[in-house]
């Protein structure tokens, strides 16, 4: 019953550290995850376990792509339109708004989308070294690492009787016990291999897309000033809408969200069409 009982308090992340390889196992697929309730069969292979009911919730699970385009969109939206307001300041015309505009979107995209692949190619690697790490050390020092995960179990409230059956069950599955020792010990989840591209590609694109609504205006009006006034009511538009919809995604209150980074943008352009007001006067 102690075995039964630690398993069953940490059985979402037992199962994704899949300490039976006998009964299969639903991974994660979209913005779903399915927890398996399971049950020990007691006969001559008892700590087998297969699955009893089936119990999925919905949950929101693209936080890293939201958090790229938030990355990518909020720059995107905020440094053109604070350079074009600082040209139109300097009494610039539309023609070089947009030209020096577009070649800032195009160097923008580039080195945050080259900054997001390098974040995450860091990130990948690190987990790898401190998994090796890991590996290394329930080798090297087997007692001191099974102490660890008595430790780690502990926290959660679990009796010695509770825990020492899962931290034997660990020590037999040497794969499995860097895996709990990875998520528990260091927090680390490991990186899917695709993140770093699509990192780069999300935030750059986020950015492009972000960058061409303060330019839009300037395309079209050819008076710099009346270029402006529009670009002024667009892009704050268009960041309060931003703003609004990072709040749902990401948890904060939306109009709180929608203020602050209109805001953000405001202040960013009325800098720049002052501080080039008052240097080209």
């Amino acid at each position: 019953m102690a075995m039964l009982a630690a398993l069953h308090f940490l059985l979402p992340s037992l199962l994704l550290l899949q300490l039976t390889s006998d009964c299969e196992i639903i991974k994660p697929s979209g913005a779903h995850h399915r927890v398996q309730n399971f049950v020990i069969v007691v006969n001559s292979l008892p700590d087998k376990m297969c699955p009893a009911t089936l119990h999925t919730e919905r949950h929101f699970t693209a936080g890293e792509v939201v958090r790229d385009i938030v990355i990518g969109m909020s720059d995107g939206l905020t440094v053109p339109f604070a350079l074009a307001a600082g040209l139109s300041g300097a009494a610039a015309p539309s023609s070089i708004v947009v030209t020096a505009g577009l070649a800032e979107v195009a160097a923008g995209s580039i080195a945050m989308g080259l900054g997001g692949y390098l974040a995450a190619r860091s990130d990948a690697d690190h987990y790898e070294n401190e998994r090796k790490r890991e590996e290394d050390e329930i080798v090297q020092v087997p007692d001191t690492e099974a102490d660890e995960v008595a430790e780690i179990l502990a926290n959660f409230g679990l009796e010695p009787n509770e825990y020492w059956p899962v931290v034997e069950a660990l020590r037999k599955r040497p794969e499995a016990w860097v895996d709990f020792m990875m998520r528990f010990e260091l927090g680390l989840e490991k990186p899917d291999p695709a993140r770093a591209l699509q990192s780069a590609l999300t935030i750059a694109a986020s950015y492009i897309i972000g960058g061409l609504i303060p330019l839009l205006p300037y395309i079209i009006i050819s008076e710099a000033l009346e270029a402006l006034k529009v670009s002024i009511v667009v892009t704050l538009l268009a960041l309060f809408i931003f703003g609004y919809v990072k709040g749902r995604f990401t948890g904060l209150r939306p109009v709180w969200s929608a203020f602050q980074t209109v805001f953000i943008g405001a202040l960013a352009s009325a800098a720049a069409f002052s501080i080039a007001k008052a240097i080209s006067a």
